[in-house]
Order: structure tokens, then C-alpha cells, then sequence
């Protein structure tokens, strides 16, 4: 098979808690979250991404870390890397983008959990995965616990990410019951936070650039669904508390923040915190758009002791700063000037 070898960068201190760790999606909103934390820790990280959601600026800072390589490589295309753990957060999660090219997303579900499990397989390592909330689909059980095991349609609109994240969980767990792999698997409720991008087509992102644009903000059906909110660095330390545990929590547990709002509450925060002149407009519901999305989290308080502690007026606060200084920037470089068109035109 044609094979990428990701060549270790620098000699890695040879204390036991500082490791090689590979990230693949590392340039996306939540890896680049997430390879910072782990430099910051003293790790080595190498950065896996194809760039086809993922954001060069996002990891752009990163890259004076003598510890931190980046490899433009297709998780789904089979690789090896001498490597001593594996995040695997490689899909695009946000509906536009991954409704954009629904085989593609599969096949970066699907194919790139393989090729991942098989490395970690191959060099005897723990493997985590990014699974999400959406295998739940629009759940009759609310919160939804773990246990749960979700009511998705499996040939929708939505299904190449719901159905594509649940085939991973389940070789995840073939892989761990069949060939001895260390396994970690998170459930990953709505995220948001600086570095999400401008047009992803989430309902925070979304309501944030409106307002600050001072457009009307578009809420889906009548806006009494519901959702959960959970700052970035709460989900990042949620997966390093996970897997950093021991071997026998490999989850599935939820990540998110219980609080729920509707989504003329959000829209309302939002209007509120940036003192907008934006006026809530309402759209047809999406197709399979779930009515009510909430952690049930008193697995990971008990296997994790691990809590969410941002609150969602400070994470609102943080992310408008962001959204605000990016739509301000000047054009440092013709690629950020065309993304700064994207944003605002």
C-alpha cells in the first residue's frame, strides 16, 4: 500500500508523561484546541489534516513549537506514524460541510477509523475517538444517557455523519474486543468557542457573525429546540481527562454541558452581548433537525470527575472577541484577505 511515514521531529524527553501524539483533524476548531493543550503539557503532537475544513491560521501559532509537525494527509488513505497515542478527530462536524460531499464524509468516518485503528493496532498504542451526539439522532429519551442507543434515520440528508460516526464507534469497539486495542470513545455535545469558522453553519458561529454583521439572525422553525452549549477548553480537558484514565474507561461518555437553551434564547444572549440592531428572522426546520439535544453527563463525573465550569455568558463573551477581531482583521496575507471576504461579503 502507498504509506505515509510521519518522521518524529526532535529526540522526546524521556520522561514517561511527555509522549509522541498524533492528531488527525488537528487543524479543525476542536484539534487545534486540542494540540495546544497537549504541547502545552510537553508533548510532541504531529498535526493530521487534509485542510479541506480544517484552518492553517487555526495552528498557525503552534507551528514555532519546535514539538508540533504538521502532514497534509487524507485520513481515509492508509498512513503509519511512529507514534505513542492517536486522537482521531478527523470529519467535518458541522452540517454544511459535511452535507457538502456526504461520501466523502463516510468514507473519512469510516475509512479513517479503520486506518487509524489499525496504526494503533500495529504499534500496541491507545486510541481515541471523537464520536458525537448525533448518533442519538432526534431522541425520544431526554437527556440522553449512553446507554441510549439513539433514533436516527439512516438514509436522510444528515445520516453520512450520524450513521458514519456510528459504524466508528462500532469498529472502535470490534477493534477492542477482537484484537486487545486500547480504546477511548467520547460522545461530543454542541461546541463552540474561538477558531470555529465563520461559515460552518453552526447555530453559535452563525448567530455571532449575524449580529456583529447586524443581520438578521435566522432561526430555524419556531425556535423552541433546544441545545446545549459547552465552551472548548471544558471539551479539551474532558478528553485528556478520558484518556489519561485507566484502560478500562473507554466510554462511551458524554462531553457537553447539560444547560439548555432554545434557540430564540440564543439568539436573544447573542443580540444582548454584541447590542446588535439584528432582528430574529425564522426559517423552515431542516430535515432530521433535532427538537432537543442535552447531556445526561453523571458518567464522566464519575469515571472523569469532570464538570463543565465555563459558564455560557463567558464563553459567549470570548467567542464574539474572536469573531469580531476576525471580521476586523486587516489583510495580512492574500489567503486570510479571501477568507475575510468569505466572512463578511
Amino acid at each position: 500500500m502507498n504509506a505515509l511515514r510521519i518522521l518524529p521531529g526532535i529526540p522526546i524527553p524521556s520522561a514517561a508523561s511527555h509522549r509522541r501524539i498524533l492528531v488527525t483533524g488537528g487543524a479543525g476548531f476542536l484539534g487545534s484546541h486540542l494540540c495546544e493543550r497537549l504541547l502545552n503539557e510537553g508533548h510532541e503532537v504531529t498535526c493530521l489534516d487534509d485542510f479541506s475544513t480544517g484552518q492553517e491560521r487555526n495552528i498557525r501559532k503552534l507551528r514555532d513549537s519546535s514539538r508540533f509537525h504538521v502532514v497534509s494527509h487524507d485520513v481515509a488513505t492508509p498512513f503509519v506514524a511512529d507514534v505513542d497515542e492517536i486522537y482521531n478527530l478527523a470529519c467535518p462536524a458541522s452540517p454544511p460541510h459535511y452535507q457538502a460531499d456526504p461520501v466523502r464524509t463516510m468514507r473519512t468516518s469510516v475509512l479513517g477509523a479503520l486506518n487509524i485503528l489499525d496504526l494503533a493496532r500495529s504499534r500496541g498504542i491507545k486510541v481515541f475517538q471523537a464520536s458525537t451526539s448525533e448518533i442519538y439522532g432526534d431522541p425520544d429519551i431526554h437527556p440522553q444517557p449512553e446507554a441510549y442507543w439513539g433514533n436516527v434515520n439512516p438514509i436522510g440528508p444528515r445520516s453520512c455523519y450520524d450513521e458514519g460516526k456510528r459504524c466508528a464507534e462500532t469498529l472502535f469497539f470490534d477493534y477492542a474486543r477482537n484484537h486487545d486495542v486500547r480504546i477511548k470513545v467520547v460522545r461530543i455535545f454542541n461546541t463552540y468557542g474561538p477558531r470555529m469558522h465563520p461559515e460552518d453553519g453552526r447555530v453559535v458561529s452563525n448567530f455571532i457573525v449575524q449580529a456583529l454583521k447586524g443581520e438578521d439572525i435566522t432561526v430555524y422553525g419556531d425556535g423552541a429546540q433546544t441545545r446545549s452549549f459547552c465552551y472548548v477548553d471544558d471539551l479539551i480537558e474532558g478528553f485528556v481527562r478520558l484518556m489519561n484514565a485507566p484502560n478500562d474507561v473507554t466510554g462511551p461518555i458524554n462531553i457537553g454541558n447539560p444547560g439548555e437553551f432554545t434557540m430564540l434564547e440564543l439568539a436573544e444572549i447573542v443580540i444582548d452581548l454584541v447590542n446588535s440592531p439584528s432582528r430574529i428572522v425564522h426559517l423552515p426546520l431542516p430535515v432530521d433537525d433535532p427538537r432537543q439535544r442535552r447531556p445526561d453527563i453523571e458518567v464522566a463525573k464519575r469515571e472523569l470527575g469532570w464538570t463543565p465550569r465555563i459558564k455560557l455568558m463567558d464563553g459567549l463573551r470570548l467567542t464574539i472577541s474572536y469573531f469580531d477581531e476576525l471580521l476586523r482583521a486587516p489583510s495580512a496575507t492574500g489567503a486570510y484577505q479571501r477568507e475575510y471576504r468569505e466572512v463578511v461579503a
